[in-house]
């Protein structure tokens, strides 16, 4: 195959267009998997729009790709990836492999490590890229057709509560139930937490209870949060606006954790005493390792976890932009790859 199809932004801000490209060569440690669908994501937004100052055009947005291996490199091991078999790809393209991160098993902190949609082109096509470690096969049990969502917003909520050791018997709260909350609060659930959610939008608190909450909180009100300071473990920031950080941060119990995985671009006014006083804990994350990956998509296939979508054709992704630009995606949008 010489040209690729894809819809691709001409410039920032631009609708997106049909376009073809020359992939070239495919590297010795790439695989190139034929598209079957690929989720839409509020950072596919945010590159599009170049809000990051990351973008380079045109650019194709899509890295939550769902596809068959069709061609491997000449180095990647036939025993780890095979042509015809089924896997996800997300933000994560490539990492270097030989540095201390790589080497300690951190490949998604690499700083040498190649985006899926930055400076490359993404899942929006026929076929993508990328080096045969960010491509995970999807195990028996996982639904192809809704999996996309996991390897961008799945990753992002469950990698935390791997790498700071959320137990079973802890008491967490999500703040916001949007497209990586509402995937948040199943996690959690089945690892047994208790589970409040926080959200201002009095039908998502609703919708909350059905998806794993064991309580859900108006996160405007002031009152309704100070009746639950002193209260939590662990608080998972999935918004990309600003909160009252001083309440939540007052929400959490002696050695908790303000946890961020929202790309909040206004930094966050937080009162250093309260937190010495509480020996408390801010932190953020990306997205996960590539085992942790795995072993998300095993525990979502062992619990029967899976984002709750809405679809639409490829051909109709800028009506699909539109939709979530809108806010009326409940809760993950996937486009299902048309190209005839």
């Amino acid at each position: 195959m010489t040209t690729i199809r894809a819809w691709a932004a001409p410039r920032a801000g631009a609708a997106l267009e049909p376009f073809a490209y020359d992939p070239g060569p495919l590297g010795a440690d790439e695989v190139e998997v034929a598209v079957e669908s690929c989720g839409l994501c509020h950072s596919d937004l945010s590159m599009l729009d170049d809000v990051w100052r990351r973008g380079a055009y045109p650019l194709v947005p899509g890295h939550e790709a769902i596809g068959r291996i069709v061609a491997c490199g000449s180095a990647v091991p036939q025993a780890a990836r095979a042509v015809g078999q089924r896997v996800g790809i997300g933000w994560n393209a490539s990492s270097c492999m030989h540095c201390a991160q790589c080497v300690a098993g951190d490949a998604h902190l690499c700083a040498d490590g190649g985006e899926t949609i930055v400076g490359r082109h993404g899942g929006f096509a026929e076929r993508v890229r990328c080096q045969w470690t960010w491509a995970t096969p999807l195990p028996e049990g996982i639904d192809a057709a809704t999996a996309g969502p996991l390897f961008c917003a799945g990753i992002t909520v469950f990698s935390p509560l791997v790498e700071f050791g959320v137990r079973p018997t802890d008491r967490v709260a999500v703040a916001g139930i949007g497209g990586l909350g509402h995937l948040a609060l199943q996690f959690l659930r089945a690892w047994g937490c208790e589970v409040t959610a926080l959200s201002s939008t009095a039908a998502k608190r609703a919708e909350a209870r059905a998806l794993g909450a064991h309580h859900a909180v108006d996160s405007r009100s002031r009152e309704a949060l100070r009746a639950l300071y002193g209260t939590f473990d662990f608080v998972l920031v999935t918004v990309n606006v600003p909160l009252d950080w001083h309440a939540l941060l007052k929400t959490l119990a002696p050695r908790g954790r303000l946890h961020f995985v929202g790309t909040v671009l206004e930094p966050p006014a937080l009162p250093v005493p309260h937190l010495i006083g509480g020996q408390k804990q801010v932190s953020g994350s990306p997205m996960g390792r590539p085992a942790t990956v795995a072993a998300m998509l095993r525990f979502c296939a062992r619990h029967g976890i899976a984002p709750r979508v809405e679809r639409f054709p490829m051909a109709q992704a800028n009506a699909a932009l539109a939709h979530l630009r809108a806010g009326r995606a409940r809760y993950r949008v996937v486009l299902d790859a048309d190209f005839a």
